[in-house]
């Protein structure tokens, strides 16, 4: 999103996080603009029962929970490594700073956040659907029109089921029986559980 040498130029720092560590938590204050540089993180939130749902998963390059630097409330959701990562990271005062010093990278967050509240309400209108395999293939098509979570080179999808349920809103069970169907159909291709589009 914000060239590297930039943010460090501006103060960031890296920060190494393990697989499986929270980074920051739904309902804390925000403090500092994150930007993933290797790794994975999932964007979640987890209710009583424990389920998650998961908003997004975050790849290298990407920044992730920077709507409380906008509006000064506490974070809507919980970040999660998914594997090992390092994280670059800015304090909130130097990001506003630099967003001020510097309008094309604020319009570029304002597009961002244009295209990932367009996203929130493809979802919430498709989660609506009792179809499964709709569900599914209007989550894929998304991200292969944003050219997300898809291999370029061979059209292999990158996400695991367990994902897509947590993404959907569906049982894990549903999403394996739904895509055995759809490659029975000729929809999708699954060789050795991995997935083709």
């Amino acid at each position: 999103m914000i060239n590297t040498d930039l943010l460090i130029a501006w103060g960031a720092a890296f920060k190494k996080v393990q697989a499986g560590e929270v980074i920051f938590k739904e309902g804390n204050e925000a403090h500092f603009y994150h930007q993933l540089e290797t790794g994975s993180i999932k964007w979640v939130n987890i209710n009583n029962e424990g389920v998650e749902f998961i908003h997004n998963i975050i790849a290298p390059g990407e920044s992730f929970g920077e709507i409380p630097l906008f509006d000064n409330a506490p974070y809507a959701a919980t970040a999660i490594a998914e594997k090992d990562s390092v994280i670059l990271r800015l304090h909130e005062s130097s990001f506003q700073q630099l967003l001020k010093e510097n309008p094309e990278i604020l319009f570029s967050f304002t597009k961002l956040m244009a295209q990932r509240l367009r996203y929130k309400f493809l979802i919430t209108k498709e989660m609506t659907s009792q179809n499964p395999e709709r569900r599914i293939t209007t989550l894929i098509n998304q991200f292969k029109k944003d050219n997300q979570h898809f291999c370029n080179d061979c059209n292999q999808l990158k996400l695991t089921r367990q994902q897509l349920a947590s993404m959907t809103g569906m049982r894990v069970e549903t999403v394996i029986r739904t895509m055995r169907s759809m490659h029975d159909k000729g929809k999708l291709k699954i060789e050795k559980g991995r997935v083709f589009c």
